[in-house]
């Protein structure tokens, strides 16, 4: 989910958005001053775009901002426009915040039906020509399965190949533990926004979830919250940005730690994870990621913005066939019989 910050833009910057949409103006660069969007500067169109980005996309290190290029491509509307959403690294995490958060405000100013595609960059180089062009390649490629996606297609494959083989699917569909009151109480209020930290138990003896903890947690210190001796279930609402986007999604934790604990704790916590995960939706939490760990030392704030935002795959390796041995002479051909 994204947040807005209530700035808009001023009338000034409205009305120069009218003129430029005739097509004279290749390249506007908008800033926020005083709590309010602005003109930074602009560029009038010279040679073609792909000559006019090479010269006049010239990018702050450390400042924020927003780039409107034109193309040369037109649609009903009138000239199309690439949406540039630039947050450097070394940019104050506000700032970055402030500028994900008015982002869906400016384009909406401006006409999102003349946008024809939006870029997202740390680095120069993400928002080059170049950079351009991949991001183009990219929004085309399929997106990555999980291990268990693919195990899934690779059993559908196979189920469709042996199609004349008469078998029945089994499927397990876990043990469904009630959740206490407390739980459900907590569940709701993650919901709501008072804490985004929740963990929860499995009462292997009366056959029950219960509640442990609560808290707000800065995702750098999750690793903390995560025992070393038991199995847990941990909630998370994961606030971060995306693509220049601010957004927040909860992300479900189950973390058993290795051998340490017994066969019956594995088994169960394994068990009534997914019936877990649709009581917590049907309570209205959407669930947007499963996260499985044995270690406390993989929650990282990377690894889980990898998990709930994976890469896309632009092309996939072509298998190369092994070489022979080395030395091994020419290939003989079989004699064959007269």
């Amino acid at each position: 989910m994204s947040h807005q910050t209530g700035i808009t833009a001023g009338r000034e910057l409205l009305e120069y958005f009218a003129t430029c949409k005739e097509g004279h103006v290749r390249m506007i660069k908008i800033g926020i001053a005083n709590e309010e969007l602005v003109l930074q500067d602009s560029k009038d169109v010279d040679g073609t775009w792909e000559d006019d980005i090479l010269c006049y996309l010239s990018l702050e290190e450390k400042q924020p901002c927003y780039i409107l290029f034109r193309l040369d491509s037109k649609n009903n509307l009138g000239y199309q426009f690439i949406f540039i959403c630039w947050s450097p690294d070394f940019s104050p995490v506000k700032e970055k915040m402030l500028y994900a958060g008015t982002k869906s405000t400016l384009k909406q100013e401006f006409g999102g039906g003349l946008i024809k595609d939006e870029m997202f960059g740390t680095e120069k180089a993400d928002v080059s020509l170049k950079g351009y062009k991949k991001h183009v390649v990219a929004q085309h490629a399929p997106a990555p399965l999980t291990e268990a996606e693919e195990e899934k297609q690779h059993i559908k494959r196979t189920e469709i190949n042996t199609a004349s083989v008469d078998t029945k699917q089994q499927t397990i569909s876990g043990v469904a533990f009630p959740i206490s009151q407390q739980a459900l109480n907590k569940i709701e209020a993650l919901g709501q926004g008072q804490f985004n930290y929740l963990q929860l138990s499995l009462d292997l003896s009366k056959e029950i979830i219960n509640f442990e903890e609560a808290e707000n947690v800065n995702v750098g210190d999750l690793q903390g919250h995560v025992p070393t001796d038991h199995g847990r279930y941990h909630l998370y609402n994961f606030k971060h940005t995306h693509e220049g986007d601010y957004m927040e999604n909860i992300v479900f934790i189950y973390s058993m730690p290795g051998y340490k604990c017994s066969i019956k704790e594995r088994m169960l916590y394994s068990s009534c994870k997914a019936p877990f995960i649709d009581n917590v939706q049907q309570l209205g939490l959407e669930v947007v990621k499963n996260i499985e760990i044995d270690d406390p030392k993989e929650l990282t704030e990377a690894y889980i913005y990898d998990e709930v935002h994976p890469k896309k795959n632009v092309a996939r390796q072509a298998f190369a066939k092994p070489k022979g041995p080395a030395g091994r002479g020419p290939r003989r051909m079989p004699k064959q019989e007269s």
